[in-house]
């Protein structure tokens, strides 16, 4: 594979494309497909340890729940697209890796409309080792407040890791990072505490983790191995709307999710926390509950 640094339409490997191998370099879309231009595309963000996706089957449901959302149908059943990810590791001879599939509407017909386009469906895998700088990572997180919130459920498919949600967390990002921060935290449509761009947020204060309901946001597959961990350990968890203002009551706050996995933050805008105890345990925790092969080693 090649350095992390190479431009990704120029590594080497290969891409499992519409059920055969093509090199990397040649797993190409034409400029017309739906997909890009009107956002009929889905994804999943997944994890390889030891050779092993972590909770392969349930991120492959959730992209076929994702995909009905937006009103298609993946050609492939679970337990193909669970295989194909694990032989496109095979393939690439890698063991620890993020796993990339996506699917979405081709380039048949150009319009809003496009109920008979080709839906295609794609995964590739690639070294990463953490989504966070690992200086920052180790330190805590900065995160400023999002301009954009979490909109309306009634307005968006909310439980849908679809492309098109995720335009407001790229621009939220790009201004958190020129502004000297890690990430953003986004705020919902009545103002209470979302998520990150790309990951799901804990608070905790004596001893009891708070995390805001995620009912206009994706409820991560991380977000919920973490809560059960957590309650595994004997750690209350409680699910509540979360003003802003609260933020100043909690001691310790960390962030969840597949690429991230458990990062701790150290401040919010001008709300400062200390990554000690529970984060830490979770921390540990996680680790021991994706990489078993390694643990037992």
């Amino acid at each position: 594979m090649s350095a992390p640094g190479v431009p990704f339409d120029q590594r080497d490997g290969w891409i499992w494309y519409d059920g055969a191998f093509v090199p990397w370099a040649d797993a190409k879309l034409h400029v017309l497909s739906h997909g890009l231009h009107y956002a009929s595309t889905v994804f999943e963000g997944e994890r390889a340890y030891g050779g092993e996706i972590f909770k392969s089957i349930e991120h492959a449901e959730r992209l076929r729940h994702s995909a009905e959302l937006l009103d298609f149908t993946i050609p492939y059943s679970m337990t193909e697209i669970a295989a194909a990810k694990k032989a496109t590791l095979e393939k690439n001879n890698l063991t620890e890796a993020y796993v990339r599939p996506v699917a979405w509407r081709g380039s048949e017909t150009m319009g809003v409309a496009a109920q008979h386009n080709k839906v295609h469906l794609a995964i590739a895998v690639w070294e990463w080792p953490s989504y966070f700088d690992p200086e920052q990572r180790l330190k805590g997180l900065r995160l400023d407040l999002a301009e954009y919130r979490r909109p309306d459920p009634a307005t968006i498919p909310c439980t849908a890791k679809a492309a098109g949600l995720y335009m407001i967390c790229t621009i939220s990002k790009h201004r958190a990072e020129r502004r000297g921060f890690a990430d953003a935290m986004m705020l919902d449509y009545r103002g209470f505490v979302a998520e990150c761009t790309g990951a799901n947020i804990f608070f905790v204060k004596d001893g009891v983790i708070h995390t805001p309901v995620a009912d206009c946001f994706l409820n991560g597959i991380t977000r919920k191995t973490v809560i059960e961990l957590a309650r595994r350990h004997g750690i209350e968890v409680v699910e509540r709307h979360i003003k802003p203002e609260e933020l100043a009551t909690f001691t310790e706050c960390f962030v969840t999710g597949t690429a991230a996995e458990v990062t701790p933050v150290g401040a919010i805008a001008d709300w400062h926390f200390t990554p000690s105890g529970i984060t830490h345990q979770l921390m540990d925790a996680y680790t021991a509950e994706v990489q078993p092969k390694k643990q037992a080693a």
